[in-house]
């Protein structure tokens, strides 16, 4: 009866590990990895969809980042104004700009394939029935121009050529209110980020007090390529040097429940998603509020205003701003802004990923293929902790030894549960044998391979890498299953050699765990069902070895469960 009690609170506290982790995953801005709830059906704003009038101004030294916010044009259904869009090409980027606003309403990212199709490129924002994603800025604070004024742009190059390292897009508004804005893009060479410099012009008679808003706009889908039983943060995201790193969720924003730090002097504005990023991005020290807000149906807004202070007439007010648009590469965002590489989101372990991600990259550096460098960071790893797997496996091993001894003495007092217990004490300690050894060694390494999952899950690098013959990408599940299947003959494996707990029950749990998280692995990233199973195949080398070096030979306890038995009568056998 103890037995069925036990193995009752056992399959209670695995559950409650499994709900504690998904609503873990909740809280870090993620979808549950076991009980995702059904994604709610969203529809995509109309791409014609425009910026309705600007409403009255208010000053940043009365309004709060709200009511700030508030004055940014939003979304109404005007008819849309056609006008004249401009391509820019680099090596690395196609940009499209409206001359609405000067807007980015299109980027094509030129080193990264599609999901649909790897041949063209990925596009980061758009502006189509399928997708609204756009960078916009403009004046508030009286009837100034925003990012729905028709502008003009001025003549120049429109492709990087050969030997020339950068250029440039400028666009000039008309006087409105008495102010005229000027945008200048300029883009380079092998970057993602996107200089952008705005020069305010007080053209009227009177000194006035505007804001420049710069701001991030887009749908709130989910990016394609999720799964039931992984997912990644989709949303704004908002970085100060005080309340640091804040992930924003939609839903919250539909209930205006979005918490993080409204006014800075430091920080940056964001849209993150799996693999890809934008972010505004102003210099420390510069006065700033944060907002993000639903201005339409299935439509959002994040960024952040700054006050330009008082502009006497005829004078001219510039601020340089940066807008990122492009991989999350952790060496490259942390050389744009301090903070910029957290969009790549490690969540609670990134203090154990970051050094993962250092190590793997350097192994990628030598070796040049990232799934044979998943396998050399899996082996340094295992090579790391080889002492504490050998503790762990060594104690596996006199734990299987003495089971035939325990197997006879639950039999022989099955019905004294109490002395049961006190025998089974006895024997652990004459044969000095902690039935706990085996675990406290593994626990300590589960949180670094928990932090390389999330390394090898949000590295864009391995994003469509291939591997060897059939694994053509990495980011993508086997297309023939051949991965997950080795990795759950090999789960079994491993439970093969493992001692047989005493209890029948816990003995049939022991062989259902590893099928049923087995399935997770059919709809895993080939990478990541790399990295478990060459983990899988290197303990049980490792256990191989040390139960042979024990003088425990090797033996594959087959899930008969009427083994118990069997042992048992070995035992009576042996003593006559």
């Amino acid at each position: 009866m103890n037995d069925i009690r036990r193995t009752i609170l056992w399959v209670i506290f695995g559950f409650s590990m499994v709900l504690l982790w998904d609503q873990w995953q909740i809280h870090n801005g993620k979808q549950a990895t076991f009980f995702p709830s059904a994604p709610k059906a969203t529809a995509t704003a109309p791409a014609e969809s425009k910026p309705a009038d600007v409403p009255d101004a208010l000053t940043a030294a009365t309004a709060t980042a709200d009511v700030l916010a508030s004055n940014v044009p939003g979304v109404a259904d005007a008819a849309p104004v056609a006008q004249e869009k401009v391509t820019v090409t680099t090596d690395v980027m196609r940009l499209t700009f409206d001359g609405q606003g000067g807007a980015l309403v299109h980027a094509e990212l030129l080193k990264y394939g599609s999901d649909a199709d790897k041949s063209q490129p990925f596009v980061l924002f758009d502006d189509s029935t399928q997708r609204v994603y756009q960078a916009q800025t403009g004046l508030i604070g009286g009837n100034y121009p925003t990012h729905k004024t028709v502008m003009t742009v001025q003549p120049g190059e429109r492709e990087l050529k050969d030997g020339q390292n950068e250029l440039q897009v400028r666009f000039e508004s008309p006087v409105q209110d008495g102010v005229k804005l000027v945008k200048t893009f300029t883009v380079k060479r092998g970057a993602y980020d996107i200089a952008v410099k705005h020069d305010v012009v007080n053209a009227g008679a009177t000194a006035i007090t505007p804001q420049l808003y710069l701001q991030l706009l887009r749908d709130g889908n989910a990016v394609d390529g999720g799964n039931a039983f992984y997912s990644t943060f989709t949303g704004p995201a908002i970085y100060t040097d005080t309340a640091k790193y804040q992930k924003v969720e939609f839903k919250d924003i539909d209930k205006d429940k979005a918490k993080f730090e409204k006014t800075a002097t430091s920080g940056y504005v964001a849209m993150v998603q799996h693999y890809f990023a934008s972010a505004w991005l102003l210099g420390d020290g510069i006065q700033r509020d944060n907002y993000a807000r639903k201005v339409g149906e299935n439509l959002y807004s994040a960024g952040m205003i700054t006050p330009l202070g008082t502009l006497q007439p005829g004078e001219t007010k510039a601020v340089e701003a940066r807008l990122f648009a492009g991989p999350q590469l952790e060496k490259t965002l942390e050389s744009l802004a301090p903070g910029l590489e957290l969009v790549k989101d490690y969540g609670w372990l990134t203090i154990l990923a970051k050094p993962l991600y250092w190590l793997l990259d350097k192994i990628h550096g030598i070796l040049g293929n990232w799934g044979w460098s998943i396998v050399g960071l899996v082996l340094f790893l295992k090579i790391l902790f080889y002492w504490l797997n050998a503790k762990a496996y060594g104690s596996m091993a006199k734990m299987k030894a003495i089971n035939p001894k325990i197997m006879e003495m639950r039999e022989r007092l099955k019905g004294n549960p109490q002395q049961m217990q006190q025998e089974m004490m006895r024997i652990y300690r004459e044969e000095k044998v902690n039935p706990m050894g085996g675990c406290f060694p593994i626990m300590i390494q589960i949180p670094v391979f928990i932090a390389l999952y999330w390394v090898l899950l949000s590295s864009v690098e391995i994003r469509h890498a291939p591997w060897i013959l059939w694994i053509t990408d990495l980011s993508a599940k086997d297309p023939f299953y051949v991965l997950p299947l080795l990795m759950t003959a090999s789960s079994l494996l491993q439970t093969a050699l493992n001692p047989v707990p005493p209890d029948p029950m816990q003995a049939k749990m022991m062989w259902f765990m590893p099928l049923i998280f087995s399935v997770m692995f059919f709809m895993f990233p080939a990478g990541l069902v790399l990295y478990w199973l060459t983990n899988n195949i290197l303990s049980i080398a490792q256990q191989w070895v040390i139960n042979t070096r024990m003088g425990v030979p090797p033996q594959f306890n087959l899930p008969s469960f009427k083994k118990a038995d069997a042992a048992v009568t070995d035992v009576k056998a042996k003593k006559k």
